[in-house]
């Protein structure tokens, strides 16, 4: 019997959906057959990507709301929403932040707390506003979130953005202790994803393609990973196969961690 997971009768609220991982994502719990409800700041007219990726994998089309994660009210209207439309929620796909590298010297209030609210408190709040759903989903319900590799090891300048990362960890471990066996809790920390973003830091220096092949030459797998093969990690970590990992985050990051300095 080939190996396949098949989550057809399973419905996603992913967030930070339009973009980068995101669409990784949303493309492979498509594939998967999921119904897929998605979140972004960009309108829907502006999301064209997200909802033609879902329809292109699945034949369906995806809801989609257009809502800043760091706001409650936004959060709730996305949950609301998203209830309205398919009558449940069996898997939060946690996925919205973005890098804030300032240093801690240079780092400024009002960028801690926006940090904070974005990469962190946001993945809580969002959590206990689908814990109702999930915690009633047949089967079980689950909880995936993006970490990042600076919750394992980071570099001078990325302060505070690997603080919220290594805080999600233990926000993964204190949900399932707390909520398991009715929700299960698991992290992805990917490390350097090739993202249109990553293209544009690569573009910053006067010979990209040779600053991208000493990045890639740090790499025992010699490349980048891709937003695919994270949206993969988290179709793998919904579905039943892994319905005995619980409380971890799994570092993804193409195996740079274990090259010695």
């Amino acid at each position: 019997m080939p190996f396949t997971i098949d989550l057809s009768d399973k419905v996603v609220l992913l967030t930070g959906s339009t973009a980068g991982i995101g669409l990784g994502i949303a493309r492979q719990f498509a594939r998967a057959g999921a119904h897929v409800s998605g979140c972004g700041l960009e309108s829907i007219e502006q999301a064209g990507e997200f909802i033609q990726i879902v329809q292109s994998e699945s034949g369906q089309t995806p809801l989609y709301v257009q809502a800043d994660v760091t706001q409650p009210d936004d959060l709730a209207r996305l949950v609301t929403e998203t209830v309205a439309q398919y009558g449940r929620i069996d898997i939060l796909a946690s996925n919205a932040g973005t890098n804030v590298f300032a240093g801690i010297d240079g780092c400024s209030a009002a960028e801690w707390e926006m940090n904070l609210n974005l990469n962190l408190a946001s993945h809580w709040r969002l959590a206990r506003l689908c814990k109702p759903y999930l915690e009633t989903a047949p089967g079980g319900g689950v909880i995936v979130v993006n970490a990042s590799c600076h919750a394992y090891s980071s570099l001078p300048g990325c302060f505070p953005y690997n603080v919220a990362k290594t805080a999600l960890m233990g926000l993964v471990r204190s949900l399932t202790l707390e909520w398991s066996p009715a929700i299960r809790t698991v992290g992805v920390a990917p490390g350097f994803i090739d993202t249109r973003l990553n293209e544009a830091w690569f573009n910053t220096f006067p010979d990209p393609a040779a600053e991208r092949a000493r990045t890639e030459a740090q790499f025992p797998m010699h490349r980048l990973g891709t937003p695919d093969e994270i949206g993969g990690w988290f179709v793998f970590l919904a579905s039943d196969y892994a319905r005995f990992s619980a409380g971890q985050t799994y570092l993804i990051d193409g195996g740079r961690s274990v090259v010695m300095m």
